[in-house]
């Protein structure tokens, strides 16, 4: 199972890992107080498609289908989740206040028609 938590949500039990997923550090947030088993700066969208999207829900299936190309040219970054995935829940935090268009919303969308096959 894949999951979306905004980072300033309670850590649960059954959130399994729990990856960072934006490229900007959460506003507010202390390194020390987020529990997480890793960050990956480098599976969120580039900085210009997420200026672009400036979360305009408007934008949202543009953004989508953008954010998935560049993380098609680049599945050394959300293979590794991919993998975990298939063995155990993970949770995909972000800091974005719209909990329904956001990067990991997209990454988890993403990730989910990739769980069976074999890319």
């Amino acid at each position: 199972m894949i999951r979306v938590k905004r980072v300033y949500d309670p850590h649960e039990p059954d959130d399994g890992s729990r990856f960072l997923v934006d490229r900007l550090w959460p506003r507010g947030m202390k390194k020390e107080n987020l529990e997480m088993d890793g960050w990956l700066k480098d599976v969120a969208p580039s900085d210009a498609l997420r200026r672009w999207f400036g979360h305009d829900p408007a934008k949202w299936e543009e953004f989508y289908r953008r954010y998935d190309a560049e993380l098609e040219a680049n599945s050394q970054t959300w293979r590794p989740l991919r993998d975990i995935a298939r063995k155990q829940n993970i949770t995909l935090l972000y800091s974005a206040h719209d909990i329904e268009h956001n990067n990991a919303v997209a990454i988890r969308l993403f990730l989910e028609k990739r769980l069976d096959g074999a890319s």
